[in-house]
């Protein structure tokens, strides 16, 4: 109960600090006005209780706030028997009521929850989370252990103070982000919302500990341990599957079928690769600011536990369900919004995401290849004509900036490469081959792996194009069939690498949003204040593909170089290819998230920026 009694004595005290402040300020106007200062008093005053003001609002919001369940897929008693039974099992040996429901998430972990009433004090309906990911990697041993774990923070009361703990952290945080920073009630806020997170994440490591030793008693310390340990190895795995085998297809417009089934696929092909996570040093050390204790200090605790005889089963956790298949299937249709995708088998959907890749990669070349040619819509037989009349060191010098136009032309090799593997997919004389061991192959249809690298050589000198023009007929491969397809840049598929505001550009007011592939320019407001807030809200408002429709978005490859005339604060200009001169000044007042500064600095050094000498 410490976390319950010291979150609601934390939360009082923050009020109490606001009615401190609230009488203070009071204090001060009326003697202001006492002392024939009744304007000056105002005009201080008013601020303050507007800051005081907003702690009202924040407790409000906090009272009439509930935590929402996690989006999961119910599982009922009937659809799974021997999953319940499980549960069942462990709460009577961990001392605690069941749960009332047993939902399946897709996230590589494991939570409980509770429904409770009077700040904890009457206890509610009761949720159980098991994350898809786990299901697929542990064993039943280890998802015994993972549930006892969970089940453990219902004997310990733990989710009785969770509602207590979320209102509290609800409460902080709504007040101080309606405060400005510079606001005097606002800074002794702040230093208050430090303390009351090192007290409640303190007692949060605590109750992480007491549900460790509950698995333990359940599980047995090598078991609980081994669970610990594949939890970041599951994560990693987690990450890759869906940073190398989903995001490519998705971000083109396609879905795959069966998601959850193909994490396990990739899981049971991955071995190597995850025996070599395994055997990473577990994180030795937490910061005081974390939840949870470090896996070092958790497994210490978990060797330290009685040893105690527990009967081994090795079987996949995914034995619990009747059809892990059907049930990620199920959960897929629960959590996952295609949109306008096309759902394909993964087969198909691995090889139409890497053809859209090299589309992409080519497309990029192509724009350039159009804009130095004055060709509207160029493909390879248009860069074969720029090799015959012995000018692509003026495209490839752009894409390889730090050698001279001869060496240029040489290395530009590997992209002609590129669009002659694409060029075989358009013919229909290659095909990708899917593999979850590894990446995807390039193959003939009798399943020989594809190599164009010999022929790409030749295709870069006068002298030996032709050469390259036959050897690619002999194989089938259309020359006109590699074309362009999207005429202008996109932020399709971009991740935001920083944000600043309160930039002048070509005089205007904006606010910058830089991409990993361009300038995203939204006009700004003339005043300067609450700019980090801004930047927030706005990148929340929308995906980045939006908000690069609707403001004006500037993609890298439309900048032939940039002079930096400051760098402190910024001015830099851009040259366009087309002439266009784009001047942008940083303010003294204007605000960023994180290091932005830095980075749209090493933005502008790697699109040619200088800076004068002194």
């Amino acid at each position: 109960m410490f976390r319950a009694a010291a979150s609601v004595v934390m939360l009082l005290g923050f009020y109490v600090v606001a009615l401190i402040q609230l009488a203070a300020v009071l204090a001060f106007v009326v003697w202001a006005a006492m002392s024939h200062h009744t304007a000056a008093g105002l005009k201080l005053g008013l601020p303050l209780l507007l800051a005081v003001g907003a702690t009202a609002v924040g407790l409000w919001r906090a009272i009439r706030t509930q935590p929402e369940p996690m989006h999961g897929l119910v599982v009922t008693p009937q659809a799974a028997p021997e999953l319940w039974q499980t549960v069942h099992a462990l709460a009577t040996e961990v001392g605690t009521r069941s749960p009332d429901e047993i939902r399946l998430v897709p996230e590589v972990n494991a939570a409980v929850s509770e429904d409770t009433k009077l700040l904890g004090l009457i206890g509610g309906r009761r949720r159980l989370y098991l994350g898809m990911p786990l299901v697929q990697a542990l064993t039943v041993d280890q998802l015994r252990s993972v549930i006892a774990h969970e089940l453990g923070h219902y004997s310990g009361r733990h989710t009785r103070l969770g509602a207590v703990a979320y209102r509290g952290r609800l409460a902080i945080g709504g007040t101080i982000s309606r405060i400005g920073r510079w606001n005097p009630v606002g800074m002794v806020f702040r230093g208050y919302a430090r303390l009351y997170l090192l007290v409640d994440n303190a007692a949060s490591r605590r109750q992480e500990l007491d549900a460790d030793r509950a698995s333990v008693r359940v599980a047995g310390p090598e078991v609980a341990m081994s669970a610990l340990r594949e939890l970041p190895v599951i994560d990693a795995a987690w990450d890759f599957y869906f940073g190398r085998y989903v995001a490519p297809g998705w971000e083109a417009g396609y879905a795959p079928d069966d998601v959850f089934g193909g994490f396990g696929q990739l899981f049971a092909a991955r071995g190597d690769q995850l025996a070599e996570v395994r055997d990473q040093e577990p994180e030795q050390h937490k910061s005081r600011w974390d939840t949870h204790p470090s896996t070092a200090e958790r497994i210490a605790v978990m060797r330290a536990a009685p040893q105690q005889p527990h009967p081994v089963d090795g079987r996949p956790a995914a034995a619990l369900l009747p059809s892990v298949h059907e049930a990620g299937i199920a959960l897929q249709r629960e959590v996952v919004d295609v949109a306008d995708r096309r759902v394909l088998p993964w087969p198909q959907f691995t090889a139409a995401a890497a053809t859209a890749r090299l589309q992409r990669t080519a497309d990029r070349l192509f724009r350039s290849l159009g804009r130095l040619t004055g060709t509207p819509d160029p493909d390879l037989g248009t860069l074969f004509a720029l090799v015959a009349a012995g000018r692509l060191g003026e495209l490839a010098e752009e894409f390889f900036p730090d050698t001279d136009r001869d060496e240029a032309a040489v290395r530009f090799a590997g992209l002609m490469d590129m669009l002659f593997a694409l060029a075989a997919i358009r013919s229909g004389t290659a095909f990708w081959q899917h593999s979850w061991s590894g990446p995807a192959r390039l193959t003939d249809a009798e399943g020989a792996e594809l190599d164009f690298e010999e022929i790409a050589k030749l295709a870069v000198s006068p002298e030996t194009l032709e050469e390259a023009r036959a050897r690619l007929a002999g194989r089938g491969v259309r020359v006109e069939a590699a074309g362009i397809v999207e005429r202008k840049a996109t932020a399709k598929g971009s991740d935001v690498i920083a944000a600043l505001a309160n930039l002048k550009v070509d005089g205007a007011h904006t606010d910058l949003i830089l991409l990993d592939r361009g300038f995203l320019f939204v006009p700004g407001p003339k005043s300067t204040d609450n700019g980090k807030k801004r930047l927030q809200e706005l990148l929340s408002s929308a995906p980045i593909e939006q908000l690069a429709a609707t403001y004006r978005f500037l993609p890298f490859e439309e900048v032939r170089a940039s002079t930096i005339t400051k760098r402190t604060p910024t001015r830099a200009d851009l040259h366009l290819h087309d002439g266009t001169v784009i001047a942008m000044e940083e303010r003294w007042t204007g605000e960023q998230l994180g290091d932005s500064r830095d980075t749209l600095l090493e933005v502008l050094d790697r699109l040619g920026g200088h800076s004068p000498d002194n």
